[in-house]
């Protein structure tokens, strides 16, 4: 490849991820600007807010792990390694409660494309590399650790930063090839807004 193509290619590549993070701007400051999403970069969150959010959030991760890992078993190598739903039992059971009911946020797999789910996956994913910053407020505020109590939000311990520079290769890689920026833009705004939608529907009082 030439050099003039390698430029091409990587100006493709951050113009992609510019608008991917642009057009999806709305739906992301829409979800983290829920009291629920607030409560867990909190000093002064409590036990039971903490409870709620990873209950919810198990919803969110089952049914992606679930349902749209299975989709992307052709693009992504490592899914088994990505998968968190068992950590949040996990924590909820160290914390001393359970999860009492299951949702399930998203819709239908088999209207779910592959660039679709991509776009997904790029929120929750992006979603673990936040987890760093959240785990250091539960450990300060709730005395909770990665060992026990926090390891959801330990996302992949100190390997954090290198999954999600492999994701986005990934999903860059993955563009290039497919031509489909608009269907995982889609994708991810989906995500966002459904997920905004189920933690609000479900943690108002």
């Amino acid at each position: 490849m030439s050099v003039e193509n390698l430029k091409t290619d990587e100006s493709a590549t951050i113009s992609f991820l510019n608008n991917l993070r642009t057009k999806t701007a709305v739906s992301h400051e829409g979800l983290e600007a829920l009291p629920i999403s607030k409560s867990i970069v909190d000093p002064k969150i409590t036990i039971e807010e903490y409870v709620l959010y990873l209950s919810l959030m198990h919803d969110v991760v089952q049914n992606l792990e679930e349902n749209i890992y299975p989709i992307l078993s052709d693009v992504i190598s490592d899914l088994s390694e990505r998968k968190k739903a068992h950590l949040i039992l996990d924590d909820l059971k160290n914390i001393g409660s359970e999860k009492k009911q299951t949702l399930s946020p998203f819709k239908n797999a088999s209207e779910i494309s592959v660039p679709f789910a991509m776009g997904m996956m790029y929120v929750v994913e992006g979603s673990t590399l936040g987890g760093r910053f959240i785990l250091k407020n539960i450990q300060e505020s709730l005395n909770f650790t990665e060992e026990n109590g926090a390891s959801y939000f330990s996302g992949y311990g100190n390997k954090t930063g290198s999954f999600w520079k492999n994701y986005l290769n990934s999903l860059t890689d993955f563009e290039a090839k497919n031509n489909s920026e608009e269907e995982i833009i889609a994708g991810a705004d989906y995500a966002f807004r459904v997920i905004g939608k189920h933690l609000s529907e479900n943690s108002a009082s």
